[in-house]
């Protein structure tokens, strides 16, 4: 067969073999992993009062973003059978059959393994061995815990917090206080966010056995008053990095705002006192997870911006 006519060496064949990659990496979700990472470099280096660290900058991005990929990717061929059962996610290329197992696994392992030695190389070693840590604990104990216990969303929001600490770890080469907030506020966003995902997804994960809260207990209850704990202590956290003077007063009334916002979209949701199962519920749960895609983006932006200011 000649290289015109072969499907990969199509110009067609390479785009859908792209998108294939993008969807194993999980692509969306990668980037915004590098994004955060990008944030906790940045008030490294702002500590640092370093301003050649360009490149450094641009090695721990892509260190992490492959690692972040990797990861991403075996956990698709872990959970390809589920995947095959749910809706949302039977298009991927492995429950598609568009690509195969082997293709997904020495891809995963390269992007882990190569994301890793990178770092070493370029960044530093802890940076390289807390990376290599949050993927190994994301793969080993969150993705198989997902079948047994919705503690999953707890367990899984460690390794979900790490990409800011580590950013700050590539720029400095040690665990401060900053990086221990970043962490924090990335750890307590996750939760309203995931149990918005788990909410709208309920009868998707059901059919997986995805032992989310929500499939757990139907009536809604467990899952709303988890939004809004974690909701309300995101507040006084998010407030956290004015009070260790990485930001200036423009971020925290923006912090507060913003976080205040957040929580009134979960109290929204727990007032209504709706079975996950409803559809106005769905409603609900549809407009908190717009509110944390907005959220995240919008406090680090602003982080970044009256740091910069400050």
């Amino acid at each position: 067969m000649s290289s015109a006519t072969h499907p990969f060496w199509t110009t067609r064949g390479s785009i859908n073999l792209a998108h294939d990659y993008a969807e194993l990496v999980k692509l969306r979700v990668t980037t915004l992993i590098v994004m955060t990472a990008w944030t906790g470099f940045y008030f490294g280096a702002v500590k640092s009062s370093v301003a050649s660290l360009t490149w450094t900058l641009l090695h721990a991005l892509l260190g992490i973003g492959l690692v972040s990929a990797g990861t991403a990717a075996f956990n698709e061929v872990l959970e390809r059978e589920a995947d095959a059962l749910m809706q949302r996610t039977a298009s991927r290329p492995l429950p598609a059959r568009r690509m195969t197992l082997l293709h997904a696994s020495l891809a995963a392992t390269l992007m882990i393994l190569g994301g890793t030695a990178y770092l070493t190389l370029t960044t530093n070693r802890l940076t390289a061995l807390l990376t290599l840590a949050t993927a190994v604990f994301y793969l080993t104990v969150y993705t198989p815990l997902k079948r047994l216990s919705p503690l999953c969303t707890f367990v899984g929001a460690f390794s979900g917090a790490m990409p800011p600490l580590l950013g700050w770890t590539a720029c400095r080469g040690r665990i401060e206080w900053e990086a221990i907030i970043l962490f924090a506020i990335v750890f307590l966003w996750q939760f309203p966010h995931f149990f918005a995902i788990a909410w709208l997804y309920r009868e998707d994960y059901a059919k997986a056995s995805i032992r989310m809260l929500p499939v757990v207990e139907s009536d809604g209850r467990s899952t709303a008053r988890e939004i809004l704990l974690y909701s309300l202590i995101l507040i006084p956290v998010s407030v956290a990095p004015t009070l260790l003077g990485m930001t200036g007063k423009l971020y925290f009334w923006g912090a507060l705002l913003l976080s205040a916002t957040l929580f009134w979209f979960g109290y929204r949701l727990s007032a209504a006192k709706l079975p996950a199962t409803s559809s106005r519920s769905k409603a609900h749960a549809r407009a908190l997870l717009q509110a944390t895609v907005i959220y995240l983006p919008l406090l680090f932006g602003l982080m970044m911006l009256n740091a910069a200011a400050s």
